[in-house]
């Protein structure tokens, strides 16, 4: 158990929560709760033949290892394509070599204001993993349509991965 004070001391805010006071479009005036996050970067890391990686990373929040593609929170001032080229060698160790925006989400636009940049990586080379402390995770290479049948069986539940695979899918279906 986290205490209020353990986190006034903690040098490393990751999430604010505010209480707006917002006069809605209908008039009426309430109180809205809100995370407020720097937001984060993803990439669907595509090699030459097809393939693509995913990590299976243990989440507390989720109960257990759940199926992702590499992401990670932008740092102050980040620019979201080099949170995505970093956190791809960081968790999987490949470096990248073209990133193209795929589409950038909130995540949960009732209750925070996180928006995630999605990317597809191509022109992958071999790098260096360095994964941090509480990073806890297995890599996976699978062709694409076996990741686009983890999704409709339900073994892929994490939107942003949802989203970035069924992009990647779509793009390539119809060239």
């Amino acid at each position: 158990m986290i205490s209020s004070s353990d986190l006034r001391s903690s040098p490393h805010i990751v999430v604010n929560l505010n209480v707006d006071t917002v006069t809605l479009p209908n008039g009426l005036t309430v109180d809205l709760e809100v995370v407020r996050h720097p937001g984060a970067a993803a990439v669907v890391p595509l090699k030459d033949d097809g393939t693509v990686i995913l990590i299976r990373q243990f989440r507390h929040a989720a109960g257990g290892f759940i199926y992702e593609i590499p992401a990670g929170k932008l740092h102050p001032g980040e620019d979201p394509t080099a949170c995505a080229a970093r956190e791809l060698e960081e968790e999987i160790g490949y470096r990248v070599g073209k990133l193209e925006l795929l589409s950038s989400i909130f995540t949960a636009p009732g209750f925070t204001d996180e928006v995630i940049h999605v990317y597809r990586a191509t022109g992958l080379t071999t790098g260096r993993q360095q994964l941090d402390r509480d990073e806890v995770l297995e890599v996976i290479e699978l062709p694409l349509l076996e990741a686009i049948h983890m999704i409709e069986t339900g073994a892929i539940r994490d939107a942003k991965s949802i989203v970035g695979l069924q992009a990647v899918y779509l793009r390539s279906s119809t060239k």
